[in-house]
């Protein structure tokens, strides 16, 4: 159970991952963009706790598939979350709840341990991905290929800077402050 304050937090991350999927480079050679949603993901993984990470995700997911122009590329509708791509976003849920698991093992968790904990969520991500991805084009090979390799860099990138968000400024402590005490 969460406290009521806790739901603009929640409904910020899922604008946040929206918002995200709005900056993306569609790649020529495979049908996943490079989009900035696994950076919020990550950071909604390290400063919410996991149930609130996950409902947030879930909210975004829910609200794409519903209709509404939150998914790359600005679609929305539940053929994405069927399509070659729908695995990464059903994988954003899982990831925010593990991530969050992860670096709350730690009572004060540092930068490695964080970004530690968002590799895990970025394999959890592309375990989801890359299955789906693999349906629709036939080969679990070529969709790793595909689905991870031009990905890899860029998102140990983000991985890093949301944890680095998360460690050295105070955007944890004053979220956790304001919405999370009573």
């Amino acid at each position: 159970m969460f406290k009521a304050k806790a739901i603009p937090l929640v409904a910020l991350f899922a604008g946040l991952t929206a918002l995200g999927a709005y900056i993306f480079i569609p790649l020529p050679f495979t049908p996943v963009p490079i989009t900035l949603q696994t950076f919020f993901v990550y950071l909604a993984g390290d400063i919410l706790g996991a149930n609130l990470s996950a409902l947030s995700q879930i909210i975004y997911v829910l609200v794409g598939a519903l209709g509404l122009p939150v998914f790359a590329g600005g679609k929305g509708t539940i053929a994405i979350l069927i399509g070659p791509t729908g695995g990464y976003l059903i994988g954003f849920i899982p990831a925010a709840f593990v991530i969050s698991k992860l670096v709350n093992i730690k009572r004060n968790p540092n930068i490695v341990w964080i970004i530690f904990s968002n590799f895990i969520g970025t394999v959890i991500i592309y375990g989801f991905g890359i299955f789906q991805l693999s349906i629709w084009i036939g080969s679990l090979r070529k969709a790793a290929f595909l689905g991870i390799l031009p990905f890899l860099i860029g998102d140990l990138i983000k991985a890093w800077l949301a944890a680095y968000i998360a460690t050295k400024t105070q955007v944890k402590k004053i979220m956790n402050n304001y919405f999370l005490k009573n």
